[in-house]
């Protein structure tokens, strides 16, 4: 099936500011003069007071306010990382503290690996502090955490690596950390950090999480098995199969791309995209794979995302008849906290209307930043307004807040923060991006699944869209 998704009806904001990313020298330069102007720089974990974080004035530029939601973010893996295991925790109170009792999430460790790339980029932690801490992680998670044919399982005992909950061995979150490990490898270029992805990418059974089909599972667990659902139609699955298509040894065969779903397809407000209902369904493989000016024989997953976000925010204004608080200033859904649990919004495609009761999410716009720059950023900004000192605390934005009633999340949620970290990072920089997509693995994993550009990505300066946004 090929499926023409509109590039429509409105494009978002290209705010942009070209550099030249020809080293990792130019990268941390370039990035260091942002940083410079943003904000003073901070040394995170190195025996600093990380109490003493910046507060940014609502009137401070964009370039600064994005700037200290990354910083906010690297704080909370620096504190919610185990410095013996560097497993980091799912989630912790959004003001921090020595009572965090929640496991692990290798989800969230993957973020981890890339955010420490990042803080060393920018200054908020040494290069040796930042390359040993993916050093203790890497070493633990070959070594000692619980796995089954190299899938690691979703949830662990930050001190000893062991399931908990009862977790599956997941496929798409060992993905996510793996697409954290190659980043490391990729931006460390150190001998033991490239032995040990190696090591741990070698290790995964492709073919075994295939169970038999055409499409991966979902995972496995000691008690069932495998799980009956299957990564058979369009969700946060892009990277999973891409890293699997081109893994070393004996990977997944390449036709196994073509084998999932491109499905449901949504039109809203004039624009056509395929959906997933939650709005991280269209951001986590986009974190880490730049799909810009590259599609493949289906679809442009990137201008997917664009319409997909934006078709949300006009959602968003349509409800305010229900929610007088939404606007398309005040806008933002995924798979969140909420006053009644977690509960994984939708959006314009889904049963979002039905199941909507007024509440918004910080990274809902802050992991589709650079989809739509200075949308997302006048979402954030309005969150921090509305919400005040309730919402803005320790880690940055709480997971989730409802400004119809009051009510706000004590908690911040790991992988929520690093969507929001990694898609900031590649809004001011490229910087993600740019590091992964040297990998080999990732560029023949695209290759072979028929992505193609008329122009080689080699030859083209890195547009990164924050410049004039401020």
């Amino acid at each position: 099936m090929k499926l023409r998704v509109s590039r429509n009806v409105r494009e978002p904001s290209n705010i942009s500011f070209p550099i030249t990313l020809s080293s990792t020298g130019l990268i941390r330069a370039s990035i260091l003069a942002v940083a410079a102007m943003a904000s003073s720089t901070m040394l995170i974990g190195q025996g600093g007071d990380t109490s003493a974080i910046q507060s940014v004035n609502d009137k401070s530029s964009d370039a600064a306010f994005v700037t200290e939601i990354e910083r906010r973010a690297v704080v909370y893996f620096v504190e919610q990382t185990d410095p013996r295991t560097g497993l980091t925790r799912d989630r912790a109170p959004a003001d921090g503290g020595a009572n965090n009792t929640y496991p692990a999430s290798i989800a969230a460790s993957g973020f981890a690996l890339t955010g420490w790339c990042i803080a060393d980029t920018r200054g908020w932690l040494t290069h040796a502090d930042a390359l040993e801490k993916t050093r203790v992680t890497l070493r633990f998670v070959l070594n000692q955490v619980a796995q089954q044919h190299g899938w690691i399982y979703h949830f662990l005992d930050p001190a000893t690596g062991d399931r908990v909950w009862n977790s599956e061995a997941s496929t798409i979150d060992t993905a996510l950390f793996l697409s954290g490990a190659l980043t490391a490898r990729e931006y460390f270029d150190d001998p033991e950090v490239k032995k040990l992805v190696n090591a741990i990418y070698a290790r995964i059974d492709w073919e075994w999480a295939l169970d038999g089909g055409t499409t991966l599972t979902h995972g496995w667990t000691p008690e069932s098995g495998f799980i009956p659902w299957r990564w058979d139609s369009y969700a946060e699955l892009m990277g999973l199969y891409l890293l699997g298509i081109g893994a070393p040894g004996k990977g997944l065969p390449p036709e196994t791309w073509n084998a999932w779903r491109r499905e449901p397809v949504v039109r809203y407000g004039g624009r056509t995209f395929v959906d997933c209902g939650p709005l991280f369904t269209h951001q986590y493989a986009h974190a880490w794979f730049d799909f810009r000016e590259q599609r493949d024989d289906h679809i442009d997953y990137w201008h997917n995302s664009i319409d997909a976000t934006l078709a949300q925010r006009d959602w968003f204004a349509h409800q305010s008849t229900r929610f007088p608080k939404w606007s398309r200033d005040l806008w933002g859904l995924t798979a969140s906290d909420s006053a009644r649990g977690y509960v994984a919004w939708g959006g314009p495609g889904g049963k979002a209307g039905a199941t909507a009761d007024g509440t918004v999410v910080p990274c809902a716009p802050g992991g589709s930043l650079p989809f739509a720059p200075r949308e997302c950023i006048e979402a954030l900004r309005r969150m921090r307004e509305v919400g005040g000192d309730k919402v803005w605390r320790r880690y940055g934005f709480v997971d989730a807040f409802n400004p119809q009633t009051g009510w706000a999340s004590p908690d911040v949620i790991g992988i929520d923060l690093g969507i929001t970290l990694l898609m900031a990072e590649n809004l001011q920089s490229g910087l993600v991006w740019k590091i992964f997509m040297k990998a080999p693995e990732v560029r023949l994993g695209m290759w072979l699944a028929g992505f193609r550009s008329e122009v080689a990505r080699s030859e083209v300066p890195v547009k990164t869209p924050m410049a004039s946004a401020q």
